[in-house]
């Protein structure tokens, strides 16, 4: 019997289809709504429409410190698209978009990408009751390009122009074609949800979308990491605690200055001239200004901001090491030569999960975290039975937060993997 889950063997590469251009909205480019009273008018006409609403933001990564919403569009049937100004309306967000909220609680929200747009959101009192993800629903349909512009030219036949999305949004007014292109961004998105919809449901896979937009809808994030400066780029040529710490020491003053002025980190000092500095541990104004970037006029003036820095690295009681301390397993490069055992069970379950990915058109990565699998194997202690062995497998995806439909797919497969014990198996 054909898996109803599995890829069509006929279907070959994406097509990509002759497009037609989509340069502005369908009822021209909204009034951006800025006060109470106009954003209240706003979520009049948005209660005027019927089903759900598209919403996006813009941000203004790169340029903010923050990760705020700079400018809110939704769109509804009935309604047409609204621009909403989240930052400039002189009073509380929350409050002010309270309105906005209270409509928005009434039908689904349908998204691409929820996962970035929806903090910035909920910090101004907008969350969804019901959620729908095109992006991720793309990924759940097999596609390999899953960006905005490439679904919408393969199921609705139109282009999405280039523009605007890396903007600094937090700009002032807000240019027409900028907002021409926030508006288009909304502009089809929910004809692309009934779209990629009649996909998964051709696929048999309506219900496994369900779950994940729930469980996205939920989703808390990812506790932040502790060591955020180990992040900072090029540090893996750095070895020596003591210019480790002075990384750190100026990663973390970098911060809080760009915390306070609301500037992106990199705009402040870029990373590569705080790895030079550590590397070079200049101890004067004159041995610091005579690397690169510290010599310009603005650095210069920050100057012993960045050597009283330097200093504290050089005293401190708690230099880090090279390697960041973990509760996770290792490197799964490091496995062979320190667990062997863990490795051969980590190479069956990779194996038997990228068999999966490839039968029913899901990548690994959403079948099931790699994460989930590492640990798994790390800590597998064999059982003497398979219902035993595929019991504790489904108990601990479902600890680790595997849907019920990637535990029903997984489980076996990883049962499979790890039993009978392929350590023992290979030993015989």
């Amino acid at each position: 019997m054909t898996d109803p889950h599995e890829a069509d063997p006929e279907s070959g590469p994406e097509d990509e289809p002759e497009a037609t251009p989509l340069l502005a909205p369908r009822d021209g480019v909204p009034d951006l709504a800025v006060s109470a009273d106009e954003i209240k008018s706003a979520a009049e006409l948005l209660a005027s429409g019927s089903g759900p609403f598209a919403v996006d933001a813009e941000r203004a990564s790169g340029f903010r410190y923050s990760n705020r919403a700079y400018l809110v569009q939704i769109r509804r049937a009935g309604s047409g698209t609204v621009l909403i100004d989240p930052v400039n309306h002189g009073g509380d967000p929350v409050d002010t978009l309270a309105p906005i909220a209270e409509v928005l609680a009434t039908g689904e929200w349908v998204l691409h990408a929820a996962d970035q747009d929806l903090p910035c959101l909920a910090e101004v009192g907008l969350r969804p009751t019901t959620l729908y993800d095109t992006e991720l629903a793309g990924r759940l349909a097999g596609y390999d390009k899953v960006n905005l512009a490439a679904m919408v030219q393969r199921l609705l036949g139109l282009q999405l122009m280039k523009g605007h999305g890396a903007a600094d949004w937090s700009k002032r007014p807000l240019p027409h074609d900028w907002l021409n292109y926030a508006a288009l961004d909304v502009e089809v998105l929910l004809d692309l949800r009934h779209a990629i919809a009649a996909v998964l449901d051709a696929q048999n896979k309506s219900d496994w979308a369900a779950q994940e937009f729930e469980h996205l809808r939920m989703f808390e994030g990812a506790p932040t990491r502790r060591d955020r400066w180990r992040r900072t780029s090029g540090i893996h040529k750095i070895r020596d605690p003591r210019a480790l710490a002075a990384v750190r020491e100026l990663w973390i003053t970098r911060d809080r200055i760009a915390q306070r002025r609301d500037i992106a980190p990199g705009r402040i000092l870029p990373d590569a001239a705080i790895v030079n500095a550590a590397t070079a541990d200049p101890d004067t104004v004159e041995k610091l200004t005579t690397l690169p970037v510290f010599g310009g006029s603005r650095q210069r003036r920050q100057a012993h901001v960045w050597l009283e820095a330097l200093a504290r690295a050089r005293t401190t009681d708690d230099p880090p090491t090279p390697q960041e301390p973990s509760t996770g397993p290792p490197p799964a490069s490091r496995w062979a030569r320190r667990k062997p055992e863990a490795a051969v069970r980590l190479e069956a379950a990779r194996s038997g999960i990228a068999e999966l990915s490839q039968r029913v058109s899901v990548p690994t990565e959403n079948v099931v975290t790699p994460e989930i699998v590492r640990r798994l194997c790390w800590d597998w202690q064999p059982l003497p039975t398979a219902e035993q062995t595929a019991s504790a497998i489904d108990e601990f995806l479902r600890d680790a937060g595997a849907r019920q439909w990637q535990r029903d797919l997984a489980v076996p497969v990883l049962a499979d993997a790890l039993y009978p014990d392929p350590t023992q198996a290979n030993s015989d």
